[in-house]
């Protein structure tokens, strides 16, 4: 039985129940569970604290989990970034107190608070700069007030927590993360070609609409290269003389524009549907 960990809370929580269910699989309804059983899928889900997944899975405890990609990397385990699962994006940056250090430099000799130690140490030994690390498990943004740091390293989304703690990020972006299915080293146990498919099918759904429309023959060419597809189109005659009916995957965040391309090339019907699942 295929072992799989998945985020106990935190902002992956929610959105890795979600594609798990989207493929396919059954997910606790309780957020105290704290393991979950899908026999049909001989598979058993375990509900972690994100930062612990990695070493679970580095160690061969568990086949695979989710967590961020932030938390791989600051974990060192031996665990390997199989899958990007496009959603808990985030950038890792300093920040500090306005006017006190714009560039990475200028870290030299500073107090850097973080909940990555593993990160920022690596990133200040590749620059070769001499800085303390501080490890802090939560609530970063107080140490430089609290005088425990001179500046903070810390995930960052829109910027409102740091601006309202009177800090503004600076330099290079360190890291960026999201949320990604991470395996053990050299391992292929049984099952895990067929769940990664399964989260795969769910990422091209998410990422594609189904296209449906009709055209006059004459135009079917001039039509079929704004839907080529991921391999080819569907082309069927229509009882109408002279029409025929197109279907075709196209990406979402482009259909609507194809749909005013097409209604200019003479389509007409055009529809399109969610995919809620797919093999490619």
């Amino acid at each position: 039985m295929l072992k799989i960990a998945v985020p106990n809370k935190g902002a992956l929580s929610e959105a890795a129940s979600t594609i798990l269910r989207e493929a396919g699989y059954a997910q606790r309804t309780d957020s105290k569970q704290l393991t979950k059983l899908d026999p049909d899928n001989d598979v058993e889900f375990f509900y972690l604290r994100p930062r612990d997944i990695a070493l679970y899975v580095g160690e061969g405890t568990l086949d695979a989990g989710i967590t961020g990609r932030d938390l791989l990397l600051d974990s060192e385990a031996t665990a390997t970034e199989s899958l990007r699962l496009g959603f808990g994006r985030s950038k890792f940056r300093f920040a500090a107190r306005p006017g006190t250090a714009t560039t990475v430099e200028d870290l030299a000799g500073k107090r850097i608070a973080t909940s990555y130690d593993g990160v920022v140490a690596r990133y200040l030994a590749d620059r070769g700069i001499e800085a303390s690390v501080v490890r802090l498990d939560g609530a970063v943004e107080t140490s430089i007030q609290l005088g425990v740091a001179d500046v903070i390293a810390d995930v960052v989304e829109t910027g409102s927590t740091l601006r309202s703690a009177g800090l503004e990020v600076f330099g290079e972006v360190i890291l960026e993360s999201e949320g990604v299915m991470i395996t053990r080293n050299g391992s292929d146990p049984a099952g895990l070609e067929i769940f990664t498919r399964r989260l795969q099918g769910v990422l091209v759904a998410r990422t594609y609409v189904m296209m449906d429309y009709d055209i006059r023959a004459e135009r079917v060419e001039e039509a079929v290269a704004l839907t080529p597809g991921i391999e080819s189109p569907t082309v069927s005659p229509l009882h109408r003389e002279g029409w025929v009916a197109v279907r075709s995957m196209v990406p979402r965040a482009r259909a609507q524009r194809v749909m005013d391309e097409l209604y200019d090339l003479g389509a007409r019907g055009i529809l399109t549907t969610d995919i809620h699942a797919c093999r490619l």
